[in-house]
């Protein structure tokens, strides 16, 4: 009989509004929903993630990842987001009320355990097709099931999607190693974004423009005029560089030549001369 108590479930959204996906909103959500992972887990992991990845879809949210730890004796985390990549507090709650009942029922583990639900973070696993193309250009680590040129570790700047596989530009090459792997999907034990300050700050763009766009929608504030430019994610806003002055003629009228002015009208030696 399972025995996992209610109040044993918890919900834990780590930052996720920044992670909206600008460009989710031209693809089909049916197609995204129904789009499969292509980075799956084995063993008791994969009779959970049976039990709960309908449940997920005919909610309208997308299963990332099931991960089963021994922290607080046994804890099973299902890591979900909404099509666009965004998840919240509320939305981590109602997952847990239609699923822990059915969990309750399915029994897909034989003892007692703690049910985490969350959300899938700035350092996400990378599990799907689309996952793969919207982070190109970031820093990941993959992990292969099967082995690769006699390497299972990977690390590099994500290239995108080629046919079946992903292309990767390794930052961790040894001497005699090619710089650039192409690595099979399916064949993909675990891939993660690696924290990077580029990442944090494209995901704290994305949150505000998908903020913005949400109050508009709303009504809480007004629409943009006609004539304003939206602003672009994938463009960098560091401030733009101060023109430099070595070259520009120095000021002619500084307090040291009021100064000087003042003397010479009184008759005194200008300190500023020579002898």
């Amino acid at each position: 009989m399972h025995l996992r108590q209610p109040e044993d479930s918890e919900v834990r959204p780590t930052l996720t509004l920044d992670m909206t996906d600008p460009t989710a909103g031209s693809v089909d959500t049916t197609d995204l929903l129904a789009e499969p992972r292509l980075v799956v887990e084995p063993g008791i992991a994969a009779r959970v993630s049976a039990v709960a990845g309908p449940v997920l879809q005919g909610m309208g949210y997308r299963l990332v990842r099931i991960k089963i730890s021994g922290e607080s004796g046994c804890t099973v985390q299902i890591m979900a987001e909404r099509p666009d990549g965004s998840m919240q507090i509320d939305d981590c709650e109602a997952i847990s009320r239609a699923l822990s009942p059915v969990l309750d029922v399915a029994d897909p583990i034989d003892r007692a355990y703690r049910l985490e639900i969350s959300s899938p973070g700035i350092d996400r696993p990378l599990v799907r097709r689309s996952d793969f193309e919207r982070y190109a250009g970031h820093l990941v680590k993959i992990e292969m099931a099967v082995a690769h040129q006699g390497r299972k570790r990977f690390r590099g700047i994500l290239g995108g999607v080629e046919g079946d596989a992903v292309r990767l530009h390794r930052d961790d090459i040894r001497s005699g190693e090619d710089a650039e792997v192409v690595l099979v999907m399916e064949d993909i034990a675990d891939a993660r974004l690696v924290l990077t300050d580029e990442l944090i700050a494209e995901s704290m763009r994305r949150g505000k423009a998908a903020e913005r766009e949400l109050r508009q929608t709303l009504g809480l504030v007004p629409p943009p005029p006609p004539h304003a430019k939206k602003s672009d994610p994938a463009k960098s806003n560091k401030p733009k560089p101060k023109p430099d002055l070595k070259n520009k003629n120095a000021p002619e009228n500084t307090k040291e030549h009021r100064l000087a002015a003042e003397r010479l009208r009184r008759g005194e030696i200008d300190p500023t001369e020579g002898d």
